[in-house]
């Protein structure tokens, strides 16, 4: 803001202090980047094993979180090769649909012909197909399927097979047979020639619906990783039949799951795993118990995605039996009811005894939450269903739902009005979409360092929260918070727009942030003992594409803290110098005092391993440093450091590991450590007696 002021006889010159302070006033407003302290040549870390903290970093922190949204579930944890099995309609919003239709063009035949997306027809036989409503070996709907003399008729589904690591599928479908003939054909046909890779039939002979299993068999090398097939159920001329719930999965599939993801699930350690998220304020669990075959496909009225029950409450612990976590289930408190809420709670612990966490509601303070409660009817509400867990699982740990770090106080203060014994945490989510900045046209190193200061400035506001919890005598000093939900995103209007090019949960950029909220997590453990990272499939977690698992840069971040031996923080000082921002990521515009370099040290139990977790937020600066060891004597190191080119670099199913960690081990002689952290990285330094 510049202002030009004329010299003039006329001016009354002793308005000049009063805008001299109206200046100094807005000044403070002006949207920058300050560096308050440049960082030195040389950055001492001052570490001393000798005072440990007084509390203890529960394996809890280390968290994740799996809704059924985007292909996190469907297409991604489930084995289940096909879309759409159940043959439906109107599973997908306006939204989804449209993205459906672009990346396929040729689906809009489909639609004319009033098929199920996104299945195809076979051939082009013409109008050979019928949809039939209420009489259906699953849900609402099936297909008949009409052959012709001199014809093929059809239907296909392009289908990407792990065919890297599995040639051998089995499936099945339901039928019943209408007239003529009553031979199926099922293949799996090159998407590039047309040619059968391979095929079986089936002899669908039966009036009433009944199923027919199968399996099929690739020769090695028909298929290439990433190539599209097609899986196809085609009909003989005259013969007229109607299948129903249909299903195609690699042999080795574990409890229908992807053993690829599996592996990788297990591998980040996750100690504790939330099934939760929007989904569950529209969720009826009864829907995802009892056999597969039964369950009723509906649409994910939170995502406007088709929900097919086949990952319901039993697969839930049947993954969180197989990665090794302790299970969080987050109770529907929107369309649910107490008495629904505490029966899903009995036919839970028929099955599982071990330790569970018990989350009552998601995200009730928004009005785009289904069903969502007033502030006025929410403690009570509260206490309803806190009534109903604790009578069926008397003990139960629960979870209160409260509100985001920049926006607590009046929902927290109406929810901390409960008796006491209602909940034992109150829950906070950090999502902040690291695009959505108040500078207009910012640079991207201004949107990056106001991205990277947002973990500083929450656990400020993490203290503030417990403050408030405190406040309150009926919950002060035994009741932390729980960050159930934490993600960077950048999507929707802001500057520049695309996903890949600021901070967001698929780049570099979103793995310094990740490391950076888990650095705050170890410091603060008493304060938030509990954390979910978004999540373990998709966003920050692991992706499927195509058939072909990957990491994210954020799962490599995760996976180097949670495989720490850490239990104990200790004092570690240093100076890399400083920031502010003004003007940053909106409701948290302004943050003071951002250090450059971002350091934790930790002991283990047994006091023989000395953790240092280190995050270079410089956007163009290596920093070098000079470790110091207080009270703990040293014999050799290892350095996990992940980095990458720029902040935008990710991985994806072409190129899985393009970011991921580097790791160099050496022995160490002296109680003085040298490393350079390079520029926007993240560093893991591990070091044992």
């Amino acid at each position: 803001m510049n202002f030009l002021i004329r010299r003039n006889p006329a001016v009354n010159f002793a308005i000049f202090p009063v805008l001299l302070g109206a200046l100094c006033s807005v000044a403070p407003a002006i949207a920058q980047i300050t560096v308050n302290k440049p960082a030195p040549s040389t950055v001492h870390i001052e570490v001393n094993a000798n005072k440990p903290a007084s509390f203890k970093i529960p394996r809890t922190v280390f968290g994740s979180f799996l809704e059924p949204i985007g292909n996190s579930i469907n297409q991604g944890l489930s084995a289940e090769i096909l879309v759409n099995p159940s043959l439906e309609t109107g599973l997908w919003n306006y939204q989804n649909l449209n993205r459906m239709v672009n990346g396929n063009p040729d689906l809009k035949e489909s639609m004319r012909m009033g098929l199920p997306l996104p299945w195809q027809p076979l051939a082009d036989a013409g109008s050979r197909y019928a949809m039939q409503y209420g009489n259906a070996a699953n849900s609402w709907l099936s297909l008949e399927i009409m052959g012709v003399a001199g014809k093929t008729v059809g239907i296909k589904e392009q289908v990407y097979l792990p065919a890297q690591r599995e040639l051998r599928y089995t499936g099945s479908l339901y039928a019943k047979h209408l007239q003529g003939p009553s031979e199926i054909t099922v293949e799996i046909l090159s998407s590039n020639t047309g040619k059968v890779l391979a095929s079986t039939r089936l002899d669908a002979n039966g009036t009433a619906w009944q199923k027919y299993q199968f399996s099929l068999k690739l020769p090695a090398g028909s298929v290439q990783r990433l190539e599209p097939s097609y899986f196809a159920v085609k009909v003989q001329p005259g013969e007229r039949v109607q299948v129903d719930e249909l299903s195609l999965m690699p042999s080795d599939a574990v409890d229908g799951m992807d053993p690829d993801v599996i592996a990788m699930a297990k591998a980040m350690h996750v100690s504790v795993l939330r099934y939760g998220g929007n989904f569950t304020s529209t969720y009826d669990w009864r829907d995802g118990v009892g056999p597969l075959d039964k369950r009723v496909t509906k649409r994910n009225l939170a995502w406007g995605i088709p929900e097919y029950n086949n990952f319901g409450t039993d697969e839930f612990l049947k993954f969180c039996e197989l990665i090794g976590a302790e299970p969080q289930i987050d109770l529907n408190m929107g369309t649910g009811t107490p008495e629904e809420a505490g029966a899903w709670v009995r036919y839970i612990r028929e099955r599982y005894h071990g330790k569970i966490l018990w989350e009552l509601g998601n995200e009730l303070w928004g009005k785009y939450q289904l069903g969502y409660p007033s502030l006025q009817e929410m403690p009570s509400l509260t206490v309803a269903f806190s009534k109903a867990v604790q009578s069926a699982d008397p003990g139960a740990e629960m979870i209160a739902t409260g509100e985001r770090p920049y926006d607590f106080h009046q929902w927290n203060a109406a929810l901390l009005t409960a008796p006491a014994g209602t909940f034992n945490y109150v829950s906070t989510h950090f999502i902040r979409g690291t695009n959505q900045v108040k500078l207009a046209n910012p640079t991207p190193d201004f949107v990056a360092e106001a991205a990277f200061a947002l973990p500083v400035e929450v656990e400020r506001r993490f203290k503030s929260m417990q403050a408030q919890i405190n406040s309150a005598p009926q919950f002060a000093g035994k009741t932390p918070l729980a960050l159930t939900e934490w993600l960077f995103s950048s999507r929707g209007n802001g500057p520049r727009g695309r996903a890949n090019v600021n901070p967001t949960f698929r780049n570099m950029g979103g793995a310094i942030m990740t490391a950076g909220v888990l650095n705050v997590l170890l410091r603060n453990a008493n304060v938030v003992p509990i954390s979910d990272m978004t999540g373990i499939m998709e966003f920050a977690g692991i992706w499927k594409k195509r058939a072909q698992a990957y990491g994210a840069p954020s799962y490599y971040a995760f996976q180097m803290y949670s495989t720490a031996d850490a239990r104990r923080p200790v004092e570690v000082k240093w100076d890399s110098g400083n920031y502010s921002v003004r003007g940053g990521v909106l409701q948290m515009e302004n943050i003071a005092d951002v250090p450059y370099l971002d350091v934790v040290a930790t002991l283990n139990d047994a006091g023989d391993v000395l953790t240092l977790f280190c995050v270079n937020r410089a956007t163009s600066q290596d920093l070098n440093a000079e470790i110091h060891l207080d009270g703990f004597q040293a014999s050799k190191a290892r350095i996990q450091e992940l980095k990458a080119a720029s902040l935008n670099e990710g991985n994806d199913e072409a190129d899985p590991k393009r970011v991921a960690p580097a790791v160099t081990e050496f022995p160490v002689a002296s109680p003085e450590i040298g490393h350079v952290f390079p520029h926007e990285s993240v560093t893991v330094i591990t070091l044992r007696k």
